[in-house]
C-alpha cells in the first residue's frame, strides 16, 4: 500500500472463468507488481512476467513448492528468476523442511534411483513434528 503497489491475489477460491483475467492483468498492467497465491495448486498457471517467487508456510511435499515456481520458468520468460523460502528459525517449519528432504529421498529411492536408502516416515516423525516448540 505504502508504494502504491496493484496486486492480484489468486486462490482455489477464484473461479475457473476469473483466473484468466487474473493472470493477464499481472502479465498486462505495469501497476501490478505482486501475484499472492495461496491455495491454486494444479490450475495451470504461466507466469512468465514474474521474476521472483517467495515461499512462506512450506508443505511437507517438496513437489507443490517446486510446481509454484516452475509456474515463473515457463516458456515465454525472458529473465532470470529468483526464488526465496522465508523460514522462521525454532519453529515447525524447520521441521517441515526436514520432512520435505527425507521426502524427497524417499521419492527418488521409489523411483529407482537408490530405493535402499530411502527411508518411510514413522509415528516418533510425526510426533516430533507436532511437539511443542522450545
Amino acid at each position: 500500500d505504502q508504494r502504491d503497489w496493484g496486486h492480484v491475489l489468486f486462490s482455489g477460491q477464484v473461479p475457473g472463468e476469473q483466473r484468466g483475467a487474473l493472470v493477464e492483468r499481472f502479465h498486462d498492467d505495469p501497476q501490478c507488481r505482486l501475484f499472492l497465491a495461496t491455495d491454486a495448486g494444479g490450475v495451470g498457471l504461466n507466469l512468465t512476467a514474474a521474476d521472483t517467487v517467495i515461499h512462506l508456510d512450506p508443505w511437507w511435499n517438496p513437489a507443490v513448492e517446486q510446481q509454484a515456481t516452475a509456474r515463473a520458468h515457463r516458456i515465454g520468460q525472458d529473465q532470470p528468476v529468483f526464488v526465496y523460502k522465508l523460514v522462521v528459525e525454532g519453529s515447525i517449519e524447520e521441521r517441515m523442511l526436514a520432512l520435505q528432504a527425507r521426502k524427497a529421498a524417499l521419492a527418488e529411492g521409489v523411483l529407482g534411483v537408490d530405493a535402499g536408502a530411502a527411508t518411510k516416515f514413522s509415528a516418533e516423525d510425526l510426533q516430533g513434528l507436532l511437539a511443542p516448540l522450545v
